[in-house]
């Protein structure tokens, strides 16, 4: 799965700190997802989505080997 979270906080210059504060996640975790380690639950992927204003398939797509 990849993800353009990285280009939407970029956008809203937003930090990873920030975005984590947020979502009630630690920055950690944004940035294991941002750089593709974790895979966020369901939950936090339309909480992310929401924030940014985005459909959720607009901020995660799966890639051919998902």
């Amino acid at each position: 799965m990849k993800n353009s979270i990285r280009v939407f906080r970029a956008e809203r210059r937003m930090t990873q700190q920030q975005l984590a504060d947020a979502v009630k996640v630690s920055r950690q975790t944004v940035n294991a997802i941002e750089s593709g380690r974790f895979i966020p639950s369901t939950v936090l992927a339309l909480k992310v989505a929401q924030l940014f204003g985005k459909p959720v398939e607009e901020v995660f797509t799966l890639e051919d080997d998902d």
